[in-house]
C-alpha cells in the first residue's frame, strides 16, 4: 500500500512537471537574450527581439489602441510576480505586461522572423530591448 502511494505521488509530480502546472509556471523568465546583427537583445519565447519605447514611464505603458497593433506587448498572466529584472505592469485595458527595468516590453509587428531588429530607431522612439 505505501509503494502504492509513492508511486502515485511521483506520477502527480511528473505530470505537474510535464504538463506545466501553475506552481512551475513562474519559474521562467518571460525573455530570453537572443544574438542579433546588433548583438545580444532580448526576445520572446518564440524568438523576436523586444523593444522598448521611450514615451513610456517607469512602469506605464503609453502605447495603446492602434500603437499596440503595431508594437503588441509582451503580455504576462494576470497571476505573474516580478522575478528579478522584470516586474508587471497593468495596461490602461486592465491586462498586464512585462516590463524589464521598469520599461514595458513590446515586439514589432513587421519583424518577419527571429534576429530581425527593423523596429530599432524607429520615429527615434523605439529602441532593442538589451539584457
Amino acid at each position: 500500500m505505501m509503494s502504492a502511494l509513492r508511486v502515485t505521488a511521483a506520477a502527480i509530480g511528473l505530470g505537474a512537471v510535464l504538463f506545466g502546472a501553475p506552481a512551475f509556471a513562474q519559474d521562467k523568465e518571460p525573455a530570453m537574450t537572443g544574438k542579433t546583427a546588433m548583438g545580444p537583445v532580448l526576445t520572446d519565447a518564440k524568438g523576436m527581439t523586444l523593444y522598448v519605447f521611450d514615451k513610456d514611464s517607469a512602469g506605464k505603458s503609453a502605447c495603446n489602441g492602434p500603437c499596440a497593433t503595431n508594437w503588441p506587448p509582451l503580455m504576462a498572466p494576470a497571476s505573474a510576480k516580478p522575478m528579478g529584472k522584470y516586474t508587471v505592469v497593468t495596461r490602461d485595458d486592465g491586462s498586464h505586461q512585462w516590463a524589464y527595468n521598469g520599461k514595458p516590453l513590446y515586439t514589432w509587428a513587421k519583424d518577419m522572423k527571429p534576429g530581425d531588429t527593423t523596429g530599432d530607431g524607429v520615429n527615434n522612439v523605439w529602441h532593442v530591448a538589451k539584457p
